[in-house]
């Protein structure tokens, strides 16, 4: 148990990245789209894709590490129930992150576009904007929830 603070800490550390950094671009992202300023929406758009891979990408890949050495040191075995849900909603969210990733990427790049042609945005940006917002719910309610049994733990079935 010499690490294990450690280890939780790094874990607690990772999960707030996570929620921070995902309701951060949210939040931003969505505040750019309401602007209706391309040049907002270019500029914060990269900005977003930056943050994902930055600080996204590397609480993604932590998470799971700090985890396993969490279960390891504390002697839990990956088959318990509220560590298989919460393995299970995490590759639910990894199946929205990615798309979303590539969605960000490309309406920075159509921003990016009609800046430099002068004109307003494509239907493609507002269609792919529409399917970013509507992929952060699921995916932020699975973060919430793996929270949730981390804390809890409960027994489910």
């Amino acid at each position: 148990m010499e690490y294990y603070w450690l280890a939780r800490w790094l874990h607690v550390i990772g999960a707030t990245v996570l929620i921070g950094t995902g309701s951060g671009i949210a939040f931003f992202m969505l505040m750019a789209h309401r602007s209706k300023d391309v040049a907002a929406i270019a500029h914060v758009a990269g900005s977003v894709v930056v943050a994902d891979f930055l600080f996204t990408a590397t609480a993604v890949i932590a998470q799971p590490l700090t985890g396993l050495w969490l279960a390891s040191l504390t002697g839990w075995p990956l088959d318990t129930q509220w560590i298989m849900l919460s393995l299970g909603l995490y590759a639910l969210i990894g199946l929205f992150w990615l798309p979303v990733v590539w969605m960000q990427m490309r309406m920075r790049d159509l921003a990016r576009a009609a800046l430099r042609e002068g004109g307003g945005l494509p239907p493609a940006y507002f269609r792919l904007f529409r399917l970013w917002f509507v992929s952060g719910f699921p995916a932020f309610a699975s973060v919430l929830a793996i929270v949730w049994l981390m804390i809890a733990r409960p027994p489910l079935w």
